[in-house]
């Protein structure tokens, strides 16, 4: 998945707008512009599309952990420069305050069994021996149950606006 599928699943799965979507690449420490976030979310093979680097990403993901969670005191976050999925899914957790059962039960909405010991290896140091990657599918899944618990309206069995 790339950055941009990314971003255009979350847009969809939490129903942001596109005023939303400023706001948090601002509260995230990046101004934006409504043309910039309208090339990031046209699909790849549409002329005006653009792609978003790993730090726009993070930034719009830090954005998102402040307007869940309230903004840090002291310094902000600094987005990263690289992004994993599994970087992405810890600020997924945490932007909704999630524990590694809410991740199980997000997971189930989107008929995938995982359990918490399979989450938990997502979390760890690559270096530890129970590390564990986080796969596209895993990750797309995941926001695709998100998608299904914030928006129970939408028929199931869509994974966006197709």
């Amino acid at each position: 998945m790339t950055n941009n599928d990314i971003l255009r699943r979350l847009r969809f799965a939490f129903n942001f707008n596109d005023d939303m979507m400023i706001k948090l690449f601002k509260l995230g420490g990046q101004e934006v512009t409504r043309a910039e976030i309208s090339s990031w979310l046209k699909k790849e093979d549409a002329e005006g599309h653009v792609g978003i680097y790993d730090k726009q990403l993070a930034t719009f993901l830090n954005g998102l952990i402040a307007d869940r969670r309230g903004v840090r005191e002291g310094p902000q976050p600094k987005p990263e420069k690289t992004l994993n999925n599994n970087l992405i899914l810890r600020k997924l957790k945490i932007a909704l305050n999630f524990r590694d059962e809410h991740i199980v039960d997000t997971l189930a909405k989107a008929n995938i069994r995982a359990s918490k010991h399979e989450v938990n290896a997502l979390f760890r140091k690559e270096t530890q021996s129970q590390y564990r990657q986080c796969k596209d599918q895993f990750l797309r899944n995941f926001i695709y149950g998100l998608q299904i618990k914030l928006r129970p309206e939408m028929k199931l069995g869509h994974h966006e606006e197709e």
